[in-house]
């Protein structure tokens, strides 16, 4: 599983023109699916999710974490994280996990934040067409891939 988390003061997820997902301060999480991911990557990924240290403290220091600032997610599918540009200019998503696969764990993950969370976690709708809005607070920008554990 890869993920791109970015810290926000607002953003949101519109289909088809109406708001289905909407937060200000927190995560908007992308999240992109491999056909060999498996619960210890949805495991590990929620583990950095929660107990990342990217939100100020008194002394404007990134020391917080979404917890602790008592912030919201959204999460988003986003299979293009996977796309592979190696051979020619039009990318190739082979490793990206097939529909049937990817949808189970999608709302895993998405069940497992929402339970270390302790707290809903809104969504954009797995496959639609979504125009997500976002203002990046920092920016703070991070990747992740649970394959590599950088």
């Amino acid at each position: 599983m890869r993920i791109v988390i970015q810290r926000v003061s607002e953003a949101s997820v519109t289909i088809e023109n109406k708001i289905v997902a909407q937060i200000t301060l927190g995560f908007l999480v992308l999240l992109g699916i491999e056909t060999d991911d498996a619960q210890v990557d949805i495991d590990w990924l929620v583990g950095k999710i929660t107990k990342l240290r990217v939100f100020s403290d008194a002394d404007d220091a990134m020391n917080l974490s979404i917890k602790e600032v008592n912030g919201d997610i959204i999460v988003v599918s986003q299979f293009t994280l996977h796309a592979s540009t190696k051979k020619g200019n039009r990318p190739s998503f082979i490793k990206a996990a097939r529909l049937e696969g990817a949808i189970a764990l999608y709302e895993k993950f998405v069940d497992s934040l929402e339970t270390s969370m302790a707290k809903k976690i809104q969504t954009g709708t797995f496959g639609a067409m979504m125009d997500v809005a976002l203002v990046n607070n920092g920016p703070v920008t991070i990747i992740i891939d649970s394959k590599v554990k950088e």
